[in-house]
């Protein structure tokens, strides 16, 4: 959620630590700030309520020069948004630092700290650090130490950058639960909280890993394990071109995540196709060893990802017929459980690092499940490195915070799952032929599907006066339409809900009216009789009805009907397919109506704390 980016350099690093955070802005924020050491060794700071453009204003007037700095994007969880709690924090005139994360024993520290006679000026948890980091300075220690006895002494998240005047040509990281990747330069380095932010100045990284801390200088990068024994960690490259972070000729990243859909659910599936199968080798070189066997599967996941294991649910009952449980994050990481023998923890998210999903994950790991398999995104972060399996799903960055090509590359992902855990339970030869001809054919359908665009657009003109909405779906469509709800009140902020179409009858149909514009996915298939039934229950009722079905299911418009025609798909993947129109419905809405698309209020791109 929050924001870091750090450079120590032959040259002025203000520049590169502003483009830095203009680049983590998809991540939400509410406040930003930057501390550099100048050449006369003195610590200046800038912090600014609002947008990066505001500190930066603030530092067009006052510039801070120097080589090494330090800069935050925060997104409050302790106290509100404010110049005094804005990162970096610092301690006395010398130390500055900036925190990702929570630390939870912060109170009882901050006491501590006081009796000590250490001023607090803000309300956040990480002013508690930078002045626990300034004690054991005091102590004699040095700040590489500092930092490491502090750490010893925090519950909770964090990924921390330090610099103070003592030392002026070092920074000192450390990283627990919250990301940090080191960028590797040519007499520079550079740290941040996800890569995005430093690609133009390296495209070669360093993951630090759970308990890493580490100390940068121009020269060297030294990394310590949670023993705190001296590691080496791999350099790798990015392998994604910097345009992959532009949004070139689209106006909000979001509509070029949604054109890029066709081109990322084909990479997603390269090199795991060939012929009429499969390549359950390519899904990873345990997989065999760990699908083997398998005999019902648990899901864990938040928000759209969440959608995406729903709709995986119906397919691995139906295909598999094994059974699969699907849970928030959230809530199965707080309840009591049973582990059936033989299970298959499945955790999905497009970061990595969500910080309920990896809690799941490391529950989990403890529970007695078989293996733990992670649908993601993002190469080297927590989620991959600590699941058994890993399949990555190739969607490339995203920057909207409202998931697109991330939920489409998800369920292409578990499909390939599915196949491979139902080639066990009696998956026919001919059946699979049928699906991977599908799945070779979904990237062109996904294209022709963007041909309707232009008409969307002109629907949506239809609920820019709408306060409320309701979306309905029967069987795997059903979490597509809990998607589409998701995506209209996350960048609209018209209230949406969806509701499996039986359930009309048992609430939902109160609310139905003139005023209430209902939104139905009608693919073609075995519940598509009961759908039609739904729908005629909602339009008896007065509701003005959309309507996005296929030739085959023989819809009519009429007054209040309004069908929108889709290209014939797979049953199967319907719900890849009838997620983009809703995507394009979703985005035109929030255009019409004025919000911020690419970052709406209240929301952050990955949520790493509670």
């Amino acid at each position: 959620m929050c924001g870091i980016v750090g450079a120590v350099a032959q040259r002025e690093v203000s520049a590169i630590l502003l483009e830095g955070l203009k680049r983590l802005d998809y991540r939400g924020y509410d406040s930003a700030g930057m501390a550099v050491i100048n050449e006369q060794g003195q610590l200046a700071r800038a912090r600014e309520v609002g947008k990066v453009a505001a500190l930066e204003a603030l530092i067009a007037k006052a510039p801070l020069p120097g080589r090494i700095g330090i800069a935050h994007t925060r997104w409050a969880t302790h106290g509100k948004p404010s110049v005094s709690n804005a990162h970096p924090h610092m301690s006395g005139d010398n130390l500055a630092l900036v925190h990702n994360g929570i630390i939870e024993n912060f109170e009882e520290l901050r006491q501590a700290l006081q009796q000590q006679g250490y001023v607090f000026t803000s309300e956040t948890d990480t002013e508690v650090v930078a002045h626990l980091v300034d004690s054991y300075l005091k102590q004699g220690q040095d700040l590489l130490a500092a930092v490491q006895s502090t750490i010893k002494q925090l519950r909770g998240a964090y990924a921390l950058a330090v610099i103070h005047t003592d030392e002026p040509n070092r920074m000192v990281c450390a990283r627990e639960g919250s990301p940090l990747v080191i960028g590797v330069g040519i007499g520079e380095n550079f740290i941040a909280s996800d890569q995005l932010a430093l690609l133009p100045v390296t495209d070669r990284f360093l993951f630090m890993e759970e308990g890493d801390i580490a100390e940068i200088t121009m020269e060297s990068i030294r990394i310590w394990d949670v023993t705190g024994s001296p590691v080496q960690r791999e350099v790798v490259r990015f392998e994604h071109g910097l345009e992959a972070a532009e949004k070139g000729e689209f106006r909000h990243f979001m509509l070029k995540e949604i054109y890029e859909q066709p081109k990322v659910v084909g990479a997603t599936l390269e090199g795991r196709l060939s012929g009429e199968r499969i390549l359950e080798q390519a899904l990873g070189t345990q997989a065999k060893e760990i699908l083997d066997g398998v005999k019902c599967v648990q899901i864990v996941a938040c928000g759209t990802s969440y959608h995406a294991g729903k709709v995986a649910r119906y397919w691995i009952e139906e295909l598999a017929g094994i059974p699969c449980q699907v849970e928030v994050a959230s809530e199965y990481r707080y309840r009591k459980h049973v582990v059936p023998p033989d299970c298959l923890f499945v955790t999905i998210s497009q970061s990595g690092e969500t910080a309920d999903t990896l809690a799941a994950l490391r529950q989990a790991k403890k529970a007695g499940f078989k293996a733990t398999l992670a649908i993601c995104n993002v190469p080297g972060s927590s989620l991959v490195r600590e699941s058994d399996l890993v399949i990555m799903t190739q969607a490339g960055p995203e920057i909207g915070v409202a998931s697109t090509k991330a939920f489409t590359t998800q369920l292409t992902a578990l499909m390939l799952v599915t196949i491979a855990l139902a080639r066990r339970t009696g998956l026919s030869a001919e059946k699979e032929a049928e699906i991977v001809a599908a799945l070779k054919q979904l990237p062109d359908q996904l294209q022709a599907l963007l041909n309707l665009d232009s008409q969307i657009e002109k629907l949506s003109e239809r609920f820019a006066d709408k306060n409320h909405s309701l979306f309905l779906g029967r069987g795997s469509l059903y979490p597509v339409a809990m998607e589409g709800a998701l995506k209209l009140k996350e960048i609209s902020y018209i209230h949406a809900e969806a509701y499996p179409a039986g359930e009309l009858k048992h609430g939902p149909l109160a609310l139905v009216d003139a005023d209430m514009p209902v939104i139905t996915v009608a693919p073609q298939n075995d519940l598509l009789e009961k759908l039609k039934s739904n729908l005629q229950e909602v339009r008896a009722r007065g509701g003005e009805l959309y309507v996005f079905a296929d030739n085959g299911a023989q819809l009519q418009a009429e007054d209040g009907v309004h069908i929108i025609p889709m290209p014939e798909v797979h049953e199967l993947l319907a719900p890849i397919a009838y997620t983009v129109p809703l995507q394009l419905l979703s985005y035109h809405v929030a255009v019409l109506k004025g919000t911020d698309v690419d970052q709406p209020r209240n929301l952050a791109k990955s949520v790493t704390v509670e």
